[in-house]
């Protein structure tokens, strides 16, 4: 059965199609695998190697994959549903298949290897683009580009010259020698250089524009690696600027994802909620705390790196507008808690030794000061749940399971400890 190469078109006289995709689980315990039987027919839909999609599964799956060419075995290690690999392919599709203009899937993969760059070109409305390289395929396909197509283009020459030579001998032109490749082929190797091609192909202002976004956009993969080299600052102030702009531009809120990967991708991820706090906090930061939790649960989810960068950005917050949040301390540090962005051995830690890292010392009393409350009762709630702990296991010590064989049912009965009797007073035999 067949689907739609771009499955969001529901048009069933769509030209592009693809059979649908079967998978065949294989072995059992750690040596379980999903064979992709029809890989080969359902890459030669999409126009790329079988090996791409067989990686992309790979990659999302975090699973190790296995190809074997000669016997069109490919392999993703693991158990894995047809339905759930073909959903997954239609992210593979959308990334690397289809046109960004367009839609269509008629688009060649152009690798670069030297400069690191994944070009698309659309056969349907002539557009040309960039890859995002950041994703991990990107690296599997620099190292592993399609096969070119020289074979091809070299049969296509081949067969031009023997037309050529034909018309030649009809019009009487040929001496009815063969003569040097190199008269036939001059003409052909100026007209065959594809780059010029391209180049020449449009004049207008929109093939210009289009051009220079190229070039953009190839400078932008160049800066990827260029990126990471760089001091912490520079790379601090980088996810600044990237931040601050999703704010002015009035994306913010929406854009979580977004500044995660950013973060990822300079390696400050751990400093995130410090700048996040910078620019999103001000003397509302309650309201704040609960329309960016997403935001900020992102990097401080199971981070307590980050939730100490988050402690201090409070601080910082706190310094800005001293009049309005000081005195606010313990129910701001209680919503952070309550929004699991901060966690409570974390507060408790922090509490214990004043910081001058972010602010004065002074303030930074003045702060723990105003916390004191909240910070007295995370240790009241710690000690309660001990104690309730310790008593439940006193109560299960004291219970007792007896055997009825008249009753249906168990009976659990409360035995309660017998006071140690007291011992007879010693008897004098010489008063007796």
């Amino acid at each position: 059965m067949s689907v739609n190469v771009n499955r969001s078109v529901s048009d069933q006289f769509y030209r592009y199609k693809m059979p649908r995709l079967i998978a065949k689980v294989e072995g059992k315990g750690n040596g379980i695998k999903t064979v992709i039987v029809n890989m080969v027919d359902v890459a030669k839909a999409l126009n790329r190697p079988p090996t791409y999609p067989t990686k992309f599964f790979g990659c999302e799956l975090g699973a190790q994959t296995q190809f074997d060419s000669k016997n069109d075995r490919y392999i993703v290690n693991g158990s894995h549903e047809a339905n759930k690999l073909q959903d997954m392919l239609d992210g593979f599709i959308r990334k690397f298949v289809l046109c960004t203009e367009c839609d269509n899937p008629e688009t060649d993969l152009n690798v670069n290897p030297k400069k690191q760059t994944i070009g698309t070109s659309c056969k349907a409305c002539g557009n040309r683009g960039m890859l995002d390289t950041r994703h991990k395929l990107c690296t599997f396909i620099l190292k592993n580009p399609p096969e070119s197509t020289d074979s091809g283009s070299a049969s296509a020459k081949k067969e031009k010259e023997k037309k050529n030579r034909k018309k030649d001998k009809e019009n009487g032109s040929g001496s009815g020698e063969t003569g040097t490749p190199g008269d036939f082929n001059a003409p052909e190797a100026v007209d065959g250089d594809d780059d010029d091609e391209d180049w020449a192909e449009e004049t207008t202002e929109e093939a210009q524009r289009r051009r220079m976004e190229e070039i953009s956009d190839r400078a932008k993969n160049l800066t990827l690696s260029e990126d990471l080299e760089k001091p912490l600052e520079e790379r601090v102030n980088l996810f600044y600027n990237f931040v601050k702009y999703k704010k002015e531009s009035g994306t913010i809120d929406g854009a979580d994802k977004d500044i995660l990967a950013e973060a990822e991708r300079l390696d400050v991820k751990a400093m995130g909620p410090l700048i996040l706090s910078e620019l999103l906090f001000n003397e509302n930061i309650r309201d704040q705390i609960k329309k960016y939790k997403r935001h900020f649960l992102r990097f401080c989810h199971n981070n307590k790196k980050a939730q100490k960068y988050l402690l201090g950005g409070f601080e910082c917050v706190v310094k800005l507008h001293q009049v309005q949040l000081l005195s606010r301390v313990p129910i701001i540090l209680k919503e952070l808690y309550d929004s699991d962005l901060v966690e409570e051995d974390v507060i408790l830690a922090w509490a214990e030794k004043v910081s001058k890292k972010y602010v004065s010392k002074e303030l930074a009393k003045e702060i723990q000061a105003k916390a004191a409350p909240f910070v007295k009762w995370l240790k009241e709630a710690e000690e309660e749940s001990e104690g309730s702990e310790e008593e439940e296991v006193e109560d299960d010590e004291n219970v007792e399971v007896v055997y009825s064989s008249s009753a249906r049912e168990l009976k659990v009965e409360t035995v309660k400890t017998d006071a140690p009797e007291k011992e007879e007073d010693d008897l004098d035999i010489d008063a007796i």
